[in-house]
């Protein structure tokens, strides 16, 4: 079983995105059951709320089912848990680091960089962008997904 955490600011964009288009992809390749795959944030801010309504209209629009989630953090205690933890921006990277105050077994990436054209993931809070970030989203899950 590959464990696959994605992590953003808040949990509601982003991470749940990712989230969401892996099970999807994995389903697709009939690898479902190889993987274990969550979401978490680095703040508090949006912690018990739903996936963003940006978020949830662009994986409808583009045929992703989407599970239930409500935003949490992730936690010290959990870095076991996972054989990767996938981030979406530098911002993303300072809160892992902060939280979890180390990576000894190399677990934490960003997902872009599992592409051939590394960078941030947008936050589109900010942008309002959703159809960019589902496009990089997109990608990054499908190099990911081809990695493993």
């Amino acid at each position: 079983m590959t464990r696959i955490l994605f992590v953003c600011h808040g949990n509601i964009c982003r991470s749940t995105m990712a989230q969401f288009v892996m099970e999807e992809l994995v389903r697709r390749a009939g690898r479902a059951g190889e993987f274990k795959i969550d979401s978490a944030a680095t703040s508090a801010e949006e912690l018990g709320n739903p996936p963003h309504r940006g978020t949830v209209r662009k994986l409808r629009e583009e045929g992703f089912p989407m599970g239930s989630h409500r935003a949490r953090r992730l936690r010290a205690e959990e870095y076991a848990d996972w054989d990767h933890i996938v981030y979406m921006d530098a911002e993303n990277a300072r809160g892992i680091a902060r939280i979890l105050r180390g990576d000894p077994d190399g677990k934490v990436s960003r997902l872009l960089d599992w592409t051939s054209r590394p960078g941030d993931v947008a936050d589109p809070w900010y942008t309002g962008d959703f159809d960019a970030t589902y496009r990089d989203v997109l990608a990054g899950c499908q190099a990911l997904l081809a990695a493993l």
